[in-house]
């Protein structure tokens, strides 16, 4: 009988101690809870302001206008000469260029660079 019982109790000992020895396993949430954040951050400070960046620019191509004194991505300024849907032909000096208008990077209007110098 003693010999029984030895073994039992020290069968649930060793049961025990491997119960005490195994860490916990953390919850889906926990591990997932790192990716999470880093998705986060990742749109606080790179996709919302490119979004907004990205909505200013098609608002000022759409305020597009015949005579605007524009610059495209290639660094070539001119002043728009006649508009289509999303075709722009810019006069600059004594030639004509086509682009389209996703090209056109920015308005350099004289009343436009007024108004940034009243701002300073």
């Amino acid at each position: 009988m003693k010999l029984s019982a030895l073994l039992v109790t020290l069968s649930s000992i060793a049961a025990f101690a491997q119960d005490a020895a195994q860490p916990e396993q953390p919850s889906a949430l926990a591990s997932f809870l790192p990716l999470i954040l880093l998705f986060v951050v990742m749109w606080l400070f790179f996709i919302r302001p490119k979004q907004k960046e990205m909505k200013q620019m098609d608002e000022m191509r759409k305020q597009l206008k015949k005579g605007d004194k524009v610059m495209t991505a290639a660094g070539i300024i001119g002043t728009i000469a006649s508009m289509e849907e999303n075709l722009i032909t810019l006069r600059t000096g004594t030639s004509t260029i086509e682009f389209e208008k996703a090209a056109i990077l920015r308005v350099i209007n004289n009343d436009t660079s007024a108004k940034v110098e009243e701002k300073k």
